[in-house]
């Protein structure tokens, strides 16, 4: 069985999507969409629970960190960061996210023994999205950004939210997925010379996916909350007829917990200082928690790498709920110099990061000690990396969990000088981690990097 992205019937269907987005506008269909108010950021984690839709695949439980920002024009999450445009009611996007199909290497479904691996991969969309009646009708445009399948999925859908309101919000939601030829292909098909004479060659060709399901969020106080959703994927026809997929409709559930804050806002005609940090450092063989408990703070022991980064921030909460606490999120380049061994190469990485001060000698010498948590795509793989994935059989991936533990005490303070009183001299971490393989996000990745750096930070 063949389908083409030719099918008259197809094109019918992908002609009259356009014409019903042209109408109402759309949205995206991501699921934090209206989580937290406009303009505010959350840290937090979810689980999702749900059946590999390959045969012999068993069930998928993915833990995701949950990174999220919202500004003016730019948001981030965990798996998903655009440029955003928001008048008289539509929200209009232009976004990178993660896809969650296909598999690691390590967790080859039965069905797929002997094939090429289907990679999880990466899209570039756009979207746009207004409200209509009680709820919001969205649609967005991917595409393949990661070389896999060069295919293409337009998503169109709805969201009932006149119960999206109170300490318990809900909303029902369906989606209607036109996915072409290629894209289907190439994480549901069997090629030629991956056929047996128990698994025939086969292409799904293009097809429409449905998907239902409900959101859900628990505000268990003014900062925290509980949220979560089931929901229930039925696979096109052409999908459900692979030789290695089940043919059934799909459930799935998540649960997350969420940290939110809102950013201090800035008095009309005055501007937030910028705060910069600049740093060095060697790589580690050591974990993470031996290092900053001084446990453990040798370097260069097996290879001879190192980083070198700027970072550009800015505090949003300052005394945090009246602690000695406060949040500030950066944005940074980080140059990897690989020693030789490979060709150095660039990384990128943006995280929230608390402070706390509240020593009983701040008066005389301001110390703090900060936690970065956020996210980290490299252009390339570090050597330890690279090293530490091969000994156990896993993939890599360019895209981490960050973390960025840190202590520094107030330059200005030392050497008893005012005009260095925002500045900081300190010893950190940058630290790559794959969350012990337990997340899709980071391609199942089981260890990571350190890299032990002195910086200083200062305002402007």
């Amino acid at each position: 069985m063949t389908a083409s992205a030719k099918n008259p019937r197809i094109r019918a269907a992908l002609g009259a999507t356009l014409s019903l987005v042209a109408c109402v506008a759309a949205a995206s269909s991501d699921p934090l969409i209206g989580l937290l108010p406009p303009g505010d950021a959350g840290v937090g984690l979810s689980v999702r629970y749900e059946p590999s839709p390959y045969r012999g695949g068993g069930q998928s439980t993915d833990f995701l960190p949950q990174i999220v920002y919202d500004s003016e024009y730019f948001y981030l999450q965990s798996y998903r960061a655009g440029l955003k445009l928001e008048r008289d009611g539509w929200r209009s996007e232009l976004f990178i996210k993660r896809r969650f199909e296909g598999f690691a290497s390590n967790q080859v479904p039965e069905s797929m023994t002997g094939m090429q691996k289907r990679s999880i991969g990466a899209d570039a969309g756009i979207s746009t999205q207004h409200a209509w009646g009680n709820g919001t009708a969205y649609a967005e445009l991917l595409t393949d950004a990661s070389d896999n399948s060069d295919g293409s999925e337009l998503r169109v859908g709805y969201r009932y939210e006149a119960w999206w309101s109170g300490r318990l919000r809900w909303r029902p939601y369906a989606t209607l997925s036109f996915r072409d030829a290629k894209l289907n292909n190439y994480y549901y098909g069997v090629r030629p010379e991956e056929a047996t004479p128990e698994r025939p060659a086969y292409e799904p060709g293009a097809g429409v996916n449905l998907e239902l399901g409900v959101q859900a969020a628990y505000r268990l106080t003014s900062r925290w909350q509980l949220f979560g959703g089931v929901s229930l994927l039925a696979p096109s026809s052409g999908i459900r007829g692979s030789p290695v997929v089940e043919d059934r409709v799909i459930p799935g559930a998540s649960v997350g917990l969420m940290y939110g804050f809102t950013p201090d806002k800035t008095p009309m005609g005055e501007r937030k200082p910028l705060i910069m940090r600049a740093y060095y450092g060697n790589s580690s063989e050591c974990d993470m928690f031996p290092i900053i408990t001084l446990q453990c703070t040798s370097t260069h022991t097996q290879d001879g790498t190192s980083v070198a980064a700027f970072e550009i921030g800015q505090t949003l909460v300052r005394g945090l709920n009246g602690w000695a606490v406060d949040i500030a999120g950066f944005v940074g380049a980080l140059r990897h110099l690989e020693d030789g061994v490979q060709p150095d190469f660039w990384q990128v990485q943006a995280y929230f990061k608390p402070y706390f001060y509240g020593f009983p000698w701040r008066e005389s010498l301001r110390t703090r000690v900060g936690f970065g948590f956020g996210i980290a795509y490299a252009a390339g793989i570090p050597v330890a990396e690279a090293r530490d994935q091969a000994l156990r059989g896993r993939d890599t991936s360019k895209l981490l969990l960050y973390l960025d533990p840190t202590v520094d005490v107030n330059l200005g303070d030392l050497v008893r000088a005012k005009s260095l009183r925002e500045t900081y001299l300190g010893l950190g971490v940058s630290h790559r981690s794959g969350v012990f393989g337990s997340a899709k996000l980071f391609n199942n990745v089981d260890g990571g990097s350190n890299y032990i750096y002195a910086y200083l930070e200062w305002q402007m």
